[in-house]
């Protein structure tokens, strides 16, 4: 892997000596520890780990929601630590979608208009934001509820609206933090299948954070973590063969 400038030409997003570290009163939380990690685009790569081990942390640096104590970071061409806010802003409207694990839904804008959100920022004509959000929203199941606001939905159906307005403008990267945490197994499978055809049809790169063996399965690279370093990097089917004590 080479840099050029503050770009790099292979990966989507290339992690270099990452660091973050948090202060507690007088307790120092170590949440990554010197992380290094390349994914290539078109990749579908689960970040595994108990509570605590940084998968969310990484998450968010990645996506430029949090900044590094130290190292590197570069997305999609761009090398994003010390962007300024409005920067990476725009780096997030146009290449990144995220999948929050609290939703982060607009509670005044209904099913339809927070799928539509990103896509109206972009200044994308009203006649594609109309097929394309109606099509995402039907590929997540939520066909009939588009005028329904948040507080009217369900925490899976609402979850599936975060999904939608992450997918609906086709971003190189998607980053989802436990996408299927609020989910039953046949949604949660519904939506992976989902993600994984979106992947192969778009080459949109994924990044999930999971602590659900089911889903860990259908990605097809793992990251482990513990204790904010990478412990594992392979196969799923491998990893089911590691000492993970």
């Amino acid at each position: 892997m080479t840099f050029s400038g503050d770009s790099v030409t292979e990966s989507i997003v290339l992690l270099s000596g990452v660091q973050r570290k948090y202060h507690q009163g007088t307790v120092t939380v170590h949440a990554l520890r010197g992380v290094d990690l390349s994914v290539e685009r078109g990749e579908f790569l689960a970040v595994a780990g108990p509570s605590g081990s940084g998968k969310t942390t990484l998450l968010n640096v990645m996506s430029g929601l949090d900044q590094p104590t130290a190292g590197t970071i570069v997305v999609a061409g761009q090398k994003v630590d010390g962007l300024s806010r409005s920067q990476m802003s725009r780096l997030r409207l146009t290449r990144i979608g995220f999948v929050f694990q609290a939703y982060n839904l607009l509670p005044v804008l209904t099913a339809y208009e927070n799928a539509e959100y990103v896509l109206l920022m972009q200044g994308v004509a009203s006649s594609v934001r109309h097929r394309k959000v109606m099509d995402m929203l039907e590929r997540v199941g939520l066909q009939g509820l588009e005028r329904r606001f948040p507080r009217e939905l369900s925490g899976g159906q609402q979850q599936r609206v975060a999904v939608a307005r992450a997918m609906v403008a086709e971003p190189a990267l998607v980053l989802a933090d436990e996408p299927t945490a609020n989910l039953d197994s046949t949604t949660a499978g519904e939506l992976m299948t989902l993600m994984s055809e979106l992947n192969r049809e778009k080459s949109m790169t994924f990044i999930f954070s999971t602590h659900d063996r089911t889903v860990m399965r259908r990605a097809r690279r793992l990251v482990n973590l513990k204790d904010g370093t990478i412990a594992f990097d392979g196969r799923p089917d491998e990893f089911e063969h590691v000492d993970q004590s």
